[in-house]
């Protein structure tokens, strides 16, 4: 179990996360959500030990050290991999310091999405690289995968490739922490829905609750968000106003 408690982070001045609170079990596919600057990637650098932070995180309540952060991937599209490295040099460097890696499902994804096993992986283009970044950590041998916007630069068919394949293939104990906009294609998949809003936990939902509402993550997410549509309008008519007086 991947516990946090009680985590502030803070930049200079702005409060990035405050008294972060979330539990994350085995065999889970969360998703996180929020707007630009909500503290999405800043959490994920927290649990991974890479920038600074108030408060505990555990990993079935040991604290997260080098012992075992091999239990962590982390999937980024700023990119984590080595740029001069081919993905078959990669597979190499990830079975000689993971023990668990699973080289067999990185070589069946690899063949799935059709991506070059030969060349240097700046070669790739962007949306090989993040599909690179994600199989990777995937194929790491990690109880949690946590992903960061995983999905930049591909294109839809690719994304609904990967979700129905990523339902196929994870085991039981496995657990995703998918950050993403992409808030309506993910909601078929997902189990869970976590909300952070300016740095807080707003929203906390299984998709079952919400069917049984029949309330879909988009509207939730709004709802709890207290998201107001009328701001369009408002600013609209600001700009239409400013028109008819000829911009004085």
């Amino acid at each position: 179990m991947l516990e946090i408690n009680q985590v502030f982070k803070r930049y200079g001045n702005k409060q990035a996360l405050y008294n972060v609170d979330l539990t994350l079990g085995g065999g889970e596919l969360v998703g996180l959500f929020g707007e630009n600057g909500a503290g999405k990637t800043t959490l994920m650098k927290c649990i991974l030990g890479y920038i600074n932070y108030t408060g505990r995180i555990t990993l079935d309540g040991e604290p997260i050290t080098r012992r075992n952060i091999e239990r962590i991937a982390f999937a980024t599209s700023e990119h984590s991999f080595f740029p001069d490295l081919s993905p078959a040099g990669h597979a190499q460097f990830y079975e000689s310091h993971f023990p668990k890696f699973n080289r067999k499902r990185f070589d069946v994804l690899m063949d799935f999405f059709g991506l070059p096993m030969h060349g240097a992986a700046r070669r790739l283009s962007t949306g090989q690289k993040n599909q690179l970044e994600v199989l990777l950590a995937l194929s790491q041998g990690a109880d949690y995968i946590l992903m960061d916007e995983p999905f930049a630069g591909n294109d839809i068919f690719n994304r609904e490739d990967f979700y129905k394949v990523l339902l196929g293939i994870l085991d039981e104990h496995e657990t995703v922490l998918l950050s993403t906009h992409l808030i309506e294609e993910v909601s078929g998949f997902i189990g869970r829905a976590v909300m952070l809003h300016r740095g807080e936990i707003c929203g906390d939902v299984s998709m079952a609750e919400l069917d049984e509402r029949g309330e879909s993550l988009v509207d939730y997410l709004k709802n709890t968000w207290n998201y107001r549509a009328d701001r369009i309008k408002r600013a609209i008519d600001e700009l239409s106003g400013e028109n008819a007086d000829g911009g004085n």
